[in-house]
């Protein structure tokens, strides 16, 4: 089947869609990144210097971040996953579309060879391995 005008728009705009679903990803990932970077003046001042001699744990800091990062993700975490299984299942429509079609282009661009040879083989006795395709037995 070839592609009609409204299959090609309806492409078209699945592909938009798609698009769209992953900049709501991205813009949570960005906002989830702006408001950490925020939180790191906070999280570096309680470090506790040199008390009783005992010099400040390093990975404190990092622990730190982490937590927060994780409690930030979480209360992100469900729109994430909706957006994210939505973005899964725009993939599969749009594979599927575009699988109906243009099932030609994807063969040739599977297999040139294959493409190529539909055209000369009118049979499967003519498409024998072992017989160069364009030559007169």
């Amino acid at each position: 089947m070839t592609a009609s005008p409204q299959r090609l728009a309806q492409l078209s705009r699945m592909e938009e869609a798609r698009r769209q679903t992953q900049r709501q990803l991205d813009m949570i990932d960005r906002q989830i990144i702006r408001r950490m970077t925020a939180l790191i003046p906070q999280l570096g001042r309680k470090r506790s210097g040199y008390r009783h001699g005992k010099p400040p744990d390093p990975s404190a800091f990092l622990e730190r971040y982490r937590s927060n990062l994780a409690a930030i993700t979480a209360a992100r975490q469900p729109e994430i996953d909706a957006l994210s299984r939505k973005l899964a299942r725009q993939d599969t429509a749009i594979e599927t579309l575009r699988a109906r079609c243009a099932p030609e282009s994807r063969q040739a661009r599977d297999d040139p060879e294959r493409a190529h040879r539909k055209d000369e083989c009118r049979s499967l006795a003519d498409c024998r391995p072992g017989r160069r395709h364009g030559a007169v037995a």
